[in-house]
């Protein structure tokens, strides 16, 4: 019998779950084995108190670098079962999982995990081909999977006001010095394993975009290259907006980033409208949901993007000391 995982399915898992976004790819997360179990803890050290002070942001980034571990864990044939903030006197511990019951992985875990090292953030424009609506079905079906809701915009009415809301969150985030200045530091212009780097920063905002561009320091962009007049806009929600619904939100995020790489689709975060609480209560009425707005994207098809850069498996594992 199975009473618990070792070292090595760690590693071999964590490898994985790295490959999650996260706010400026800061990668807020830490692994460590206890009691033969995996616990996924939110790195106090690299939280972003300008852009993320409630660690919402981070509680999503490490939400989906569990449903990597998850999914990296079922395909090797050792499925986990998973405890949400198992500790309430440990609040940055985000999840605990330990072995369930050996299981074949289904067809759909498979096709998840492939997609995991094919998945990057693509802030360049897309091209106009819409999204047919059996993919935008399975977007839906794979939120829905995790216990939350994607919202489709629809409609060039629709579209607009949410674009004003967008706009208008990301106005009152750039009056913000200490704002500004976070994001900076984290732009990378050299090799770096964490941060942004300047060419995946995506073009440089100019009068006609109808959403805003976060500046990461982007190249100007070609002739022609606008980004799309009516681009396909999901919101994802949970239920709430407790600590654990913004677990269980990072969860339902990276199964439908996921579900867009396996079905040839694009995807940029739009987070500016869920960081200034006005504009994400004005989003959240927009919608008429039940819940809460969790993050935003925008989908259509595009040019392959590049990979942002990772930190090791050794630099984000807490691994016990064996006495000499």
């Amino acid at each position: 019998m199975n009473t618990g995982f070792t070292v090595e399915q760690l590693r071999a898992a964590v490898s994985d779950a790295v490959r999650a976004p996260s706010l400026h790819n800061t990668q807020p997360w830490r692994f460590r084995l206890r009691d033969g179990g995996i616990e996924l803890s939110v790195d106090p050290l690299r939280r972003l108190p300008a852009t993320d002070p409630t660690g919402w942001g981070a509680r999503i980034a490490c939400g989906a670098a569990l449903f990597n571990l998850r999914l990296a864990l079922a395909v090797a044939g050792t499925p986990a079962t998973v405890r949400l903030r198992p500790y309430p006197a440990e609040p940055d511990v985000v999840a605990r999982l330990v072995p369930d019951l050996p299981r074949r992985p289904t067809p759909t875990e498979q096709s998840l995990h492939g997609a995991i090292r094919r998945r990057f953030s693509n802030r360049a424009p897309f091209w106009p081909d819409p999204v047919p609506a059996d993919a935008r079905w399975r977007l839906g079906e794979a939120a829905r999977a995790e216990q939350c809701w994607l919202e489709l915009v629809i409609g060039t009415s629709a579209v607009n006001a949410f674009a004003e809301i967008a706009r208008s969150a990301h106005r009152v985030l750039e009056r913000d010095p200490a704002y500004v200045a976070e994001r900076r530091a984290w732009i990378r212009s050299e090799p770096s394993p964490d941060g942004v780097p300047a060419a995946a920063g995506g073009p440089r905002s100019e009068p006609q975009d109808l959403l805003p561009q976060r500046g990461f320091g982007g190249r100007n962009r070609a002739p022609g290259r606008d980004f799309e007049p009516e681009p396909l806009v999901a919101v994802l929600g949970s239920a709430g907006n407790t600590a654990t619904d913004q677990v269980v939100a990072g969860q339902a995020l990276q199964r439908v980033l996921l579900t867009a790489t396996d079905s040839g689709l694009s995807v940029s975060m739009l987070s500016q409208p869920i960081e200034v609480p006005g504009a994400r209560e004005a989003l959240r009425l927009s919608l008429g949901r039940f819940g809460m707005p969790q993050m935003v994207t925008r989908i259509g098809y595009g040019q392959p993007a590049a990979a942002t850069p990772r930190r090791s498996v050794d630099e984000v594992l807490d691994l016990p000391v064996v006495p000499a």
